[in-house]
């Protein structure tokens, strides 16, 4: 008796710790069915998957800390769902969107079929960030270089505005390759940029995040979803003009 009460217990402690990782897969199909729709030129949906997978993503570390039930494997998934849902994802829709392009500068017209392939820096560069982020022990409060789902929901708001233009001219495929270049640089630097966690219910210390927030709520109002993407260059510039003053620990 005493032997099988032992098992349950086992076999109980053992279906908690794979609650996160069961959300953290979430996150991963989330993406899978993202790019699918990127590749069907359903950019809203993109949008909307992604930004599950970001839901995902915050609750799979919620729900370890929680149970207090984190793992190795578990910090190995998420980095692995997080190349997908925010590197893999939104590369497939700026992929799609440089090839639905028509204007293109004269000097870049014999790259043509080229240029979209830069969309693929994205996945590299975010797979080269996570991987320095889970053997960096200076990351928990504070992020050294832009993170990756901030770099990912940038992305998919930014493809889904530009979309929608109907004065698309070669000037925003000088911004799109720009942006690719910039952000996939920032993802690896080494610039403080702060967490969006709310330390209390003071404004004292709490004074970018509260602002980021005010911003990101202003330009969707103003913008609508490609707002999210402005609220992100936001994030950025005030991380920039706003550095840590406190040290970066994991």
């Amino acid at each position: 008796m005493r032997h099988c009460w032992h098992d349950y217990l086992k076999d109980k402690a053992n279906m908690k710790k794979q609650i996160p990782n069961i959300i953290t897969l979430l996150n991963l199909f989330s993406g899978c069915i993202a790019i699918v729709m990127a590749f069907n030129g359903n950019f809203l949906a993109v949008v909307v998957w992604v930004m599950l997978a970001a839901v995902f993503d915050f609750l799979d570390g919620l729900a370890a800390r929680a149970l207090g039930v984190s793992s190795k494997i578990g910090i190995e998934l998420d980095s692995l769902a997080d190349v997908v849902s925010f590197g893999m994802a939104p590369a497939s829709a700026v992929f799609i969107l440089l090839q639905d392009f028509t204007l293109f500068p004269a000097f870049l017209l014999p790259l043509e079929t080229l240029i979209p392939y830069l969309a693929f820096l994205i996945p590299v560069f975010s797979a080269y960030r996570l991987a320095k982020f889970n053997i960096d022990t200076r990351q928990t409060t504070t992020f050294l270089g832009l993170p990756t789902p901030a770099n990912g929901l940038f992305w998919v708001t930014y493809v889904y505005g530009i979309n929608l233009l109907s004065g698309v001219n070669e000037s925003y495929v000088y911004m799109t390759i720009g942006f690719i270049l910039v952000l996939s640089l920032l993802m690896v630097s080494e610039i403080p940029m702060f967490s969006l966690k709310i330390k209390s219910l003071k404004i004292k210390g709490n004074e970018k995040q509260l602002l980021l927030i005010f911003l990101m709520i202003a330009f969707v109002l103003l913008w609508g979803i490609i707002g999210i993407a402005w609220g992100i260059l936001a994030y950025i510039a005030i991380s920039v003009a706003m550095p840590e003053k406190k040290k970066t620990i994991r």
